[in-house]
């Protein structure tokens, strides 16, 4: 038996790198290389200029969590990320069976879903911004038309402006802008289910509810995996929609712990640095819960 020279061997051990390394590569200038250097700068003292003038410790953790603001700004955050994604994955999964049927104008119906994902989430906040403004805002003029608002212009016409309306306005906003992909991860996890599934089901006179919560969401959780945890991460680290409708205003009411790091930034990077590592360390978290309660493991076994 001819056997393999160690070239020959060494060649065909590296071969898939050809394959995986431009990848790896990828992942470690854009991914692990900006977290790193995230971690260093939060124990250094930067001025508002970027100019690092040495070490500061874990100074900037002690301001950071010393900030009278810091405690409600983190538990608003988690209040942000729960509501939008639970609220759009209710929606999603009543839109996708909707859209799973056969109905006139369906296809154009799909076609209208897709356009708040294709639309800019920067434009989409301006407009619902320009929606809700308290003196030329639509919402407001048919307000006042319908007699349901006594002056525009008026505390009660400025639902921005308002700590008991402006978080509700945000999420409805960023729930809008979540729903069509949501809705088209299900709908193709809909898709990938047996018709002779549902035959047998119909056929041993099973219900359309008892079929849908024994059937439907059991065959339907890969899909709903991948999308809730893309959810999860894209709605924490959302900024422009709070940002450009509110800049976390009234006082910081509004804001989450992205727009505090931006907000930070404006004084001390040290200090926004630390809240950065904070928030990445938040997502860690928010998704290593939701991994465990989703029981992601029985998704892949």
């Amino acid at each position: 038996m001819q056997q393999t020279s160690p070239l020959k061997r060494a060649a065909h051990t590296l071969a898939p790198l050809a394959w995986i390394g431009p990848a790896v590569v990828l992942i470690g200038v854009v991914v692990v290389w900006p977290v790193v250097a995230m971690i260093q700068s939060s124990f250094l003292k930067i001025s508002r200029f970027g100019v690092v003038q040495g070490s500061n410790g874990t100074d900037n953790y002690a301001k950071l969590f010393e900030e009278p603001d810091f405690g409600g700004v983190m538990a608003r955050s988690v209040i942000w990320v729960v509501a939008v994604v639970a609220i759009t994955v209710l929606l999603s999964l009543g839109l996708a069976q909707l859209f799973n049927q056969r109905f006139p104008g369906r296809r154009l119906a799909r076609w209208a879903m897709i356009a708040p994902w294709a639309a800019s989430v920067l434009m989409t906040a301006i407009i619902f911004k320009w929606m809700l403004d308290p003196e030329v805002g639509l919402l407001n003029m048919l307000r006042h038309d319908l007699g349901l608002l006594d002056a525009l212009g008026t505390a009660d016409a400025d639902p921005l402006g308002q700590a008991s309306t402006a978080m509700p306005w945000l999420i409805a906003v960023a729930v809008f802008v979540s729903l069509p992909f949501t809705t088209y991860a299900l709908l193709a996890g809909l898709s990938t289910i047996p018709a002779e599934v549902y035959e047998a089901a119909k056929t041993d006179g099973a219900s359309r509810l008892r079929t849908y919560w024994s059937i439907t969401l059991p065959l339907l959780r890969p899909a709903l995996t991948v999308a809730t945890l893309i959810n999860v991460m894209n709605v924490f680290n959302n900024f422009p929609i709070i940002w450009v409708m509110t800049h976390g205003q009234p006082g910081y009411s509004t804001a989450t712990s992205t727009i505090f790091m931006f907000i930070l930034k404006g004084s001390d990077i040290g200090e926004s640095a630390a809240m950065s590592v904070v928030n990445f360390g938040m997502v860690i978290v928010l998704v290593a819960i939701f991994l465990k309660v989703s029981k992601w493991k029985n998704e892949v076994s």
